[in-house]
């Protein structure tokens, strides 16, 4: 059984365990969902000092994990933070909810919006969008200030605000898609394209069937310039236990 690591970038369990139960729900038979969190780090994501931190433990994540061998990596934050890092640090394929969303959105209408959480999150997105170059495809990003710990405390409640916040954005941008701007939100999707009657986009569901379809063709990240191994060295401190061992010769 081939096996895709599910990182949830944040130290919250059991938003950790919501996002593994997401993942499992869409993975196939033949696919074993293995889910991490780091040891270290914030317990959610919102906000640029946030995501530092919580890059660096992703990259422990796939370190850790490194000596197994592996289908893919999602790293199940929608600011995909550490993504290069972990791209470096295995040749399986690495996707991110937020790439894989959007590339997902574009294949199924002309234009999608996102809804997030905090409104403070939005620029961290924009920024996304324009790195993988969906400036056009994307219309608009909006936040709810449903804080990331809150999703799971009412659901309902939850799935309301989601739904009006999604009309408005089609509405504001006229846009034919939404995508969920947060791995929390994985549980809401069936429902809340029911109720829009339009694709809502999980990018935790769209990362595991794409990392499957990889596998399947046998396509690992290329070990080629700036995604080869790290260099050997030694880190110091709490990172001891993550630096590169030196290979013989030179």
């Amino acid at each position: 059984m081939k096996s895709i690591l599910v990182i949830n970038p944040n130290t919250t369990e059991s938003m950790t365990h919501a996002i593994g139960l997401a993942a499992r729900s869409c993975a196939s038979p033949d696919f074993e969902i293995l889910v991490s969190q780091p040891s270290f780090g914030p317990r959610s994501i919102e906000g640029h000092f946030d995501e530092v931190i919580a890059a660096a433990g992703v990259a422990e994540q796939v370190r850790l994990h490194a000596e197994r061998p592996l289908a893919g990596v999602v790293i199940a934050c929608f600011g995909d933070p550490g993504l290069d890092a972990a791209r470096e640090a295995t040749d399986a394929p690495v996707l991110g909810i937020a790439e894989a969303a959007f590339h997902a959105a574009s294949m199924l209408a002309t234009g999608f919006s996102v809804v997030t959480t905090m409104t403070r999150t939005c620029i961290l997105a924009e920024r996304l969008v324009q790195r993988y170059g969906f400036e056009r495809q994307c219309r608009g990003i909006h936040g709810t200030d449903i804080p990331v710990l809150a999703l799971e405390s009412d659901p309902e409640q939850v799935l309301d605000v989601l739904e009006t916040s999604a009309r408005e954005a089609m509405l504001r941008d006229r846009s034919g898609a939404i995508v969920l701007g947060c791995a929390g939100m994985a549980a809401q999707c069936h429902a809340l394209q029911d109720r829009l009657g339009v694709p809502v986009i999980d990018g935790v569901a769209v990362a595991v069937k794409w990392i499957e379809a990889l596998s399947s063709l046998n396509l690992r990240t290329s070990k080629r310039g700036d995604y080869a191994d790290p260099l050997p060295k030694e880190y110091l401190g709490w990172s001891a236990p993550l630096g590169w061992p030196a290979k013989s010769g030179f």
